[in-house]
């Protein structure tokens, strides 16, 4: 049976610095690298190699449904430049 405490890393919760470790990660350990993932979660720290494939998985996912339009752009508030 499962244990019933959760940490952050099996949560998925990401800090921003896991994320930004998480895409230098993925610029350096490519799709061809042996281990791809486990040497990912190393660099990250805190997750697991099955936690950054899924992390990786959503974010495919994501940027596909960017490219295919069904992300709306999200509405800036404009500023008008003082002269």
């Amino acid at each position: 049976m499962a244990s019933n405490s959760m940490s952050s890393s099996e949560s998925g919760t990401w800090t921003a610095k896991q994320n930004k470790d998480f895409e230098v990660a993925l610029s350096v350990f490519d799709k061809n690298t042996p281990d791809r993932w486990h040497n990912v979660a190393k660099a990250v720290g805190g997750k697991t190699a099955e936690e950054v494939k899924r992390h990786y998985e959503i974010l495919v996912e994501d940027v596909k449904h960017i490219e295919s339009g069904q992300v709306p752009y999200p509405k800036y508030r404009t500023t008008r430049g003082r002269n």
